[in-house]
């Protein structure tokens, strides 16, 4: 019996995979989250053997529970489920050498292939993402400026943000610059909208 555990924050979708799943005689599914949060307090109590994880949830995202995952060495496999195909996100993946990486809109006979897939120490990775795999950009952004493109995606301002990473109002404005070359844009609100595209914040 394999057991999963499913984390995915639109009810409907996880309702639907946990249904279809349960009717199959090797499928278990010993637990269910709406949030990364919830997710991962899960998976240190049912120690299951499959986590589908959606990569943007509230709290923590699907990457996030996977780097604990890995970082706690659980021996439970990893699969992300997403509607997004972007580059940044799968090379995160494949850097925490997920298992599984597959589309939501990949039939559901497709899904519990893959779980089954992965038990047997295979990967598994949507054919529609083979493309975007090879065609991969590097994201050009070191640490610190993904986390001030971080801060100014959720709204904080310059002076917030240095108070915030304890930095000078100059330095956090001298990262947003050197953001704004990498990217090859105009102005902060294009650097965030273009590392959110690729997947790089």
């Amino acid at each position: 019996m394999i057991k999963i555990c499913i984390a995915e924050d639109q009810q409907l979708l996880r309702g639907a995979l946990i249904s279809i799943m349960e009717l199959e005689e090797d499928l278990h599914i010993v637990g269910e989250a709406a949030d990364g949060a919830e997710a991962w307090t899960l998976i240190e109590k049912e120690k299951p053997d499959v986590c589908i994880l959606d990569i943007e949830m509230p709290h923590l995202s699907g990457l996030e529970v996977a780097a604990k995952i890995r970082n706690h060495n659980f021996p439970c496999k990893i699969m992300i489920m997403t509607t997004f195909a972007r580059a940044g996100y799968l090379q995160e993946a494949m850097d925490l050498h997920i298992d599984a990486y597959v589309l939501k809109d990949e039939p559901i006979q497709y899904v519990i292939g893959a779980v089954r897939k992965i038990m047997q120490g295979e990967r598994v990775i949507s054919q529609d993402l083979a493309a975007t795999l090879f065609m991969n950009e590097k994201n050009p952004l070191n640490e610190r400026e993904i986390n001030v493109l971080k801060l100014v995606k959720d709204g904080y301002t310059t002076n917030e943000i240095s108070k915030k990473l304890f930095l000078t109002k100059g330095t956090i404005r001298n990262y947003l610059s050197l953001s704004i070359q990498k990217l090859e844009v105009e102005t902060r609100q294009q650097a965030v909208q273009k590392a959110v595209e690729k997947g790089w914040i």
